[in-house]
């Protein structure tokens, strides 16, 4: 069974060596899995909530295409498109709009960062808020949710949104009783999950901080290391190499081996101006045969669009059939089609593109209720409700672990064979409604 992968880059600046490390490496790395399925995309509808420069978006989707194929993305492994050119994309984040909470977006962090700046400076709460900023998540839940992807590479700024994605996508399971939604999880890197900027900050085209990956050629790139913040310390003094930008960036790029003697350099004394050079020349040692390669595809745009719109096709041929399946499942569907006869096919038809799960034993599904809470449903293969929390819980480790003691105690009855009797008394003790007559068919 394959792995999908899904990940974009918005297209609102130049791409910078956080992109780069933190996206577009890895997503390259994974696509060369034999068992990967990989969707990469340009988020230019993501742009549109902070760039109103026309010229820029046009220019950054350019700079940013030319990246990835420079980077060493293979157009015949791999989907490439503009998000912009699957218009099934708006149309399942309608969809997943009208069933996600609002107050699941009130907690995303960029809109929470907004609101409290705003009211530190005496402004109202949501000057300045767009709904684009207020329903990002949404959007990015519908590229992922879209593709039906496994894995999507992110730095640790964007998990929280892998798990709104999740959520979205188990209110939208459990809202239609259909198990169609594949439940994505993050992938990180650990060592450049986020890199710094100049001043020391995430490094971001919003903070003014970023090391360009091409642009500028290779003199931008020395003079961008040579500008990184460091402290006061002088050449012999021993720095804290944990705490370095430096050290950050240098591991990003370097092997475990060279990381560590740079390390044990910089704690022994070595000159911060000595400890930039060295971080210049293993960057650019990577990314001088990559810059050949944009410079001469940057000049060839009528290629990169070939590319991209041979990827679009591909893209559509996926998205079309998933968006009429959603279209069933919502009602959304012609009126010659029964009901009934649609929805057992979503959820019965091993031959469906519902069926994600090769495994039909019945399974537990934790969710998030409309205040935010955690709850849990055990789902037959027919997606029935077996079992369902009547609570909810705040923490979802504390659902974790009473799913374990529930899974434990399933396991009892059917092992001791015990009757309605016996062991209703005690699910009813776990604060669950049960469906008896569903569970008895499960356990024989």
């Amino acid at each position: 069974m394959k792995t999908c992968i899904v990940t974009g880059i918005t297209t609102s600046g130049t791409p910078h060596l956080g992109n780069y490390a933190g996206a577009i490496r890895p997503a390259i790395q994974a696509s060369l899995h034999s068992d990967a399925e990989s969707f990469f995309f340009l988020a230019d509808y993501h742009a549109l909530i902070k760039c109103w420069n026309p010229t820029r978006l046009y220019r950054s989707r350019l700079e940013i295409a030319a990246t990835w194929l420079a980077a060493g993305l293979d157009v015949d492994r791999v989907v490439f498109y503009r998000q912009s050119d699957i218009s099934e994309i708006l149309e399942l984040c309608w969809i997943l709009t009208c069933s996600t909470a609002k107050g699941l977006m009130n907690r995303a962090h960029a809109y929470k960062a907004l609101v409290s700046q705003n009211v530190s400076k005496g402004l109202d709460a949501d000057d300045g808020v767009s709904m684009g900023l207020f329903s990002y998540p949404v959007l990015m839940a519908a590229d992922i949710l879209m593709f039906k992807a496994n894995k999507v590479p992110v730095g640790k700024d964007q998990i929280q949104h892998l798990e709104m994605a999740r959520d979205i996508a188990q209110k939208f399971n459990h809202l239609y009783n259909v198990n169609f939604f594949v439940l994505p999880e993050a992938f990180v890197v650990d060592n450049v999950a986020t890199l710094p900027g100049l001043d020391g900050r995430k490094m971001s085209k919003s903070y003014n901080n970023t090391i360009p990956l091409f642009e500028g050629g290779t003199k931008n790139l020395r003079s961008s290391i040579m500008r990184i913040v460091t402290d006061s310390s002088k050449s012999g003094d021993p720095k804290n190499a944990e705490d370095s930008h430096l050290y950050i960036l240098f591991r990003a790029f370097a092997t475990e081996e060279e990381s560590t003697l740079y390390k044990s350099s910089l704690n022994a004394g070595m000159s911060w101006g000595e400890a930039k050079n060295i971080l210049y020349e293993k960057i650019e040692s990577e990314l001088l045969p990559m810059r050949e390669r944009y410079n001469k595809l940057i000049s060839q745009p009528d290629l990169i669009e070939n590319i991209l719109q041979a990827g679009s096709q591909k893209a559509r041929c996926f998205s079309k059939r998933v968006i009429k399946d959603i279209r069933d499942i919502v009602g959304l569907r012609s009126l010659n089609i029964d009901i009934c006869s649609s929805k057992k096919q979503f959820i019965n038809n091993k031959n469906s593109n519902f069926d994600n799960n090769e495994n039909k034993d019945p399974r537990f599904l934790c969710y998030r209720d409309d205040k935010g809470y955690f709850k849990f449903r055990l789902i037959s293969s027919s997606g029935k409700d077996i079992l369902k929390s009547r609570g909810s819980f705040s923490n979802a480790s504390n659902v974790g672990s009473l799913i374990k003691d529930i899974k434990i105690f399933l396991q009892k009855i059917k092992s001791e064979k015990m009757n309605e009797f016996e062991y209703s008394p005690i699910l009813d003790s776990y604060d669950l409604d049960c469906d008896i007559q569903e569970l008895k068919r499960v356990i024989e």
